[in-house]
């Protein structure tokens, strides 16, 4: 595909950037703490028809946000807090912008609001998983998925200058849902009691002052000439709690290589075939060429280069483009081919050496990139055959998958599968479960066949695949089971996979994509949201919503 020939209406969208091509964020490193200013370029817009006022947001500020989070977590160890601030005056940030999405497509809104979200939750992980610590500090008014952001962080400070509010002003202004996880981190996360949330979240003009800090809406509000004093305390005093290294260098994240086709995206590690006409993309993706490395030194001068920081990031891209740019594309076909034994060695160096800092990261960019095919709304089946290395860290595919089918040719090479411990919970779903468990398959007896190949029939025996077609039925049975899962309703599957996937217990993560998937996907196609005189196609004409009052 010659992608310079596209329109700008048809270019997809890249989620591959770099500092050197930032126009909405600034990225500052100061010892300890890293400063992150959204400073938005009103004229730079992802697509045209548009500007991006008030520090507003498309995808495009969203892709260089995520960016810039990387390379916090790669590129500088030694910084253990990150303050999110902005270069506006009086304002922090209004959040996603409502002329981008009044003109998006549905999918587009539903992926915008999928990817925000995700990158928010990544924040999340980071101080959870590697003692990143976030602080927002909000020099203004604060708005939408601009209060969403700070939500994300682990503190908020609000200035106290008499006009600067925190606000969800969704309902009240564009009759649609809080979409980012902000409904859901009032309640969850900062424990909001449920009238006051209700109040705040119907009342467009927001919260101010001592009220937000008792609502417990922020943390701590600063009048304007202590401001910067109290944020710089602050900060220093959250990354005293990390456990991030004081010292050493990062590794460079390198750019990412692939080759678009019409037909076909070419990674590295991962390949990724598109058949249009039966609406399938095929994801194969190979395990490591080189034996792992003997220290955790060895792994960090490899850098971006090590096999499983490289093969997660370009899988990142591909599930990214897929989601966003191949929309039509509704089954994955998973797949990986390789030396078995070289993923388990890889997994052994992993778990033991998961205390150095960049080990740990490279296991933490394993967890969220296998998180965004648990979300991802597409239909998912393995496919496993003797040239497979379905093994520890590459098995996540499989039982992320919705189906497995494995080969089995009693006369030939067979098929195998190994479990390591990394399939126990080292890479848990945003439920906080191993992908085991979120298939309700019993793990009594699977501990002890860890690094033990397990053929066809034991692997069906323990639950690990749905089927077992023999080699004279394999191409056949695939064949139907694509045509009859690609023939129903797309609309019907996206409902039905996001509530298979994630059995009990509920958690801020499986209800914020509960919501993504359910109540997004249905507030934001309804005449009250979209229609001709929907909130959001009326704001900032001046013309009244005209609301069908009928409740569902």
């Amino acid at each position: 595909m010659n992608e310079s020939a596209i329109t700008d209406a048809e270019a997809p969208v890249d989620y591959r950037t770099d500092p050197s091509r930032y126009r909405h964020w600034k990225l500052a490193i100061d010892g300890s703490v890293a400063t992150l200013t959204l400073d938005v370029d009103e004229g730079g817009g992802l697509r045209a028809g548009y500007r991006l006022k008030l520090n507003s947001y498309d995808l495009g500020v969203d892709i260089e946000l995520h960016d810039a989070l990387q390379r916090v977590r790669f590129e500088h160890p030694r910084v253990r807090i990150v303050v999110l601030t902005s270069a506006k005056n009086r304002i922090f940030s209004a959040g996603a912008n409502i002329y981008m999405l009044a003109q998006s497509s549905h999918a587009s809104k539903v992926n915008f609001c999928k990817f925000t979200n995700e990158t928010r939750n990544g924040m999340e992980d980071s101080s959870r998983y590697s003692g990143l610590r976030f602080l927002a500090a909000c020099n203004g008014t604060t708005a939408g998925g601009g209060y969403e952001l700070a939500l994300a962080c682990d503190e908020i400070i609000l200035v106290d200058d008499r006009s600067s509010t925190v606000s969800l002003p969704e309902v009240s202004l564009l009759g649609v849902l809080p979409g980012t996880g902000g409904l859901t981190r009032l309640t969850d996360k900062r424990r909001v009691r449920r009238d006051h949330a209700d109040v705040f979240c119907t009342t467009p003009d927001g919260v101010r002052g001592q009220r937000a800090v008792e609502w417990r809406l922020v943390d701590v509000v600063v009048r304007p000439q202590d401001f910067t004093a109290r944020v710089k305390e602050r900060a220093l005093a959250l990354a005293d709690t990390s456990e991030r290294p004081t010292d050493g260098d990062g590794i460079a994240l390198t750019p990412l290589q692939r080759e678009l086709h019409e037909d076909r995206i070419q990674y590295e590690h991962v390949d990724v075939r598109l058949d249009r006409q039966r609406r399938t993309a095929t994801l194969t993706v190979d395990g490591p060429t080189h034996d792992a490395p003997v220290a955790a030194d060895e792994a960090q001068t490899l850098g971006a280069r090590w096999w499983p920081l490289a093969m997660a990031r370009e899988l990142d891209d591909a599930i990214l483009h897929l989601r966003t740019n191949e929309t039509a594309l509704g089954l994955w076909l998973l797949e990986t081919r390789g030396d078995a034994r070289r993923v388990l060695e890889t997994d052994r160096f992993m778990l033991d050496n998961r205390g150095q800092w960049f080990v740990r990261e490279v296991i933490g960019m394993l967890r969220r990139t296998l998180a965004r095919l648990d979300v991802s709304s597409r239909s998912m089946y393995a496919l496993v055959t003797p040239e497979s290395c379905f093994a520890g860290t590459l098995l996540e595919l499989l039982f992320a998958s919705d189906r497995a089918y494995m080969r089995h040719d009693a006369d030939a090479s067979p098929s195998h599968l190994t479990l390591s411990m990394m399939n126990f919970g080292v890479l848990p779903t945003v439920a906080g479960l191993s992908r085991l468990a979120s298939r309700l398959i019993p793990t009594e007896g699977l501990h002890d066949m860890v690094e033990r190949p397990l053929g066809p029939e034991e692997a069906f025996r323990f639950g690990l695949v749905t089927e077992i077609p023999d080699g004279l039925d394999w191409d056949d049975e695939i064949r139907q089971a694509i045509e009859t899962r690609t023939a129903l309703s797309p609309d019907a599957l996206t409902g039905m996979e996001a509530s298979l996937r994630f059995p009990l217990p509920e958690t801020q993560g499986t209800r914020v994509f509960g919501r993504l998937s359910a109540w997004q996907n249905w507030i934001f196609s309804r005449p009250n949201a979209v229609g001709a005189s929907g909130a959001l196609k009326v704001y900032g004409s001046g013309a009244p919503s005209k609301f069908d009052w009928n409740r569902v």
